[in-house]
């Protein structure tokens, strides 16, 4: 069997190291794709243990220059590519919607048009988002009609209809993967289950020294979210590509939990009560908010044979253990 070679956009992110490894460990060849001016971030890689990895190549580009993504193609001529690179914060993108949609959906295009120029056999992956579906009534399904509440959301519900446009206009074998919430501890800290778990950790630490810490804040705590662990979904990723034929797959837990809930269980995990912790403050809170995503994966577990298996206990557990590791000296920043 041929050794598969794969590029992945968004390789200094968090599902890019953690597909990069899943791919490495099956034997593959990696193409990570990154900006210049990432390079400071590759310690995602190294925290995975596979930035040195000898079937890892790192290849600098730039998603929103063509000539640059088909010279990647022709030179590495990758059979799957793995388009995870976005701005993929949902606030940052009220702030700065003309450039999340030129890298999160323009990106995407310049990839599909690249793949177009350089070879149409190279199967596409594009990590769709629950964010789509916005105030869509849940559980949400792959037949769910999307109703975007950020520029993020709708960047990305232009690059869901691009994916599906290259697949029946050219024969391409393109799909999107429809992922719900998902984590890890590679999660950057300006993202909301990461900046609890971090603050969790440090607040539990400064009370154990004698210590008197600032208070957690948050925006809203009621907006519901499903949440699963982001190592299990890059392996979805992979089925995606995988399967027969392209076709588009959500990937979900199938439970929704409130931002109240997640904080009250990760400060429950250090013997706090999380009311003494945690102010709102309305700077946190986004000028159009989604109320509820609950993802309905039967597809994929029945097509694909996926299906997570941790739940928001265990996930939670995975990434508060993990930053009181660092505020403890035990573990390195991710």
């Amino acid at each position: 069997m041929a050794t598969s070679r794969s590029v992945i956009t968004g390789i200094t992110g968090q599902d890019g190291p953690l597909l990069a490894k899943h791919l490495l460990n099956q034997g593959g060849i990696v193409y990570g794709m990154h900006r210049r001016t990432s390079v400071q971030k590759f310690h995602n890689l190294r925290t995975l243990g596979i930035l040195d990895h000898p079937n890892l190549i790192l290849v600098e580009g730039d998603l929103l220059d063509l000539s640059c993504l088909c010279r990647v193609l022709h030179e590495y001529r990758p059979q799957h590519v793995y388009s995870l690179g976005a701005q993929s914060h949902v606030g940052t993108s009220f702030k700065e919607p003309l450039l999340t949609y030129q890298v999160t959906a323009g990106g995407v295009f310049n990839l599909l048009e690249a793949i177009r120029l350089v070879d149409k056999s190279i199967k596409f992956y594009q990590a769709s988002s629950s964010e789509m579906y916005g105030a869509a009534p849940a559980p949400q399904n792959e037949e769910t009609r999307f109703h975007p509440r950020s520029p993020y959301a709708v960047a990305k519900c232009a690059a869901f209809w691009a994916v599906k446009n290259y697949r029946e206009s050219y024969g391409m074998f393109t799909s999107n993967g429809i992922l719900f919430n998902h984590e890890s501890i590679l999660r950057p800290p300006e993202f909301v289950t990461r900046k609890i778990t971090t603050a969790v950790a440090r607040i539990k630490i400064a009370l154990d020294k004698g210590d008197k810490p600032e208070k957690l804040k948050l925006g809203s705590l009621d907006a519901m979210r499903d949440w699963g662990l982001a190592d299990e979904y890059v392996v979805a990723m992979e089925k995606i590509l995988n399967h027969t034929e392209p076709d588009d797959f959500v990937i979900a837990t199938g439970e929704s939990f409130t931002v109240e809930h997640f904080v009250k269980e990760a400060f429950a995990c250090v013997g706090l009560d999380w009311k003494e912790w945690v102010e709102i403050d309305s700077r946190f809170v986004r000028p159009c908010e989604v109320p509820k995503l609950q993802g309905d994966a039967s597809k994929a577990k029945n097509v694909l044979g996926w299906e997570a298996t941790v739940r928001l206990p265990e996930l939670i557990n995975i990434m508060v253990n993990h930053d009181l590791a660092i505020e403890r000296g035990e573990a390195y920043e991710c």
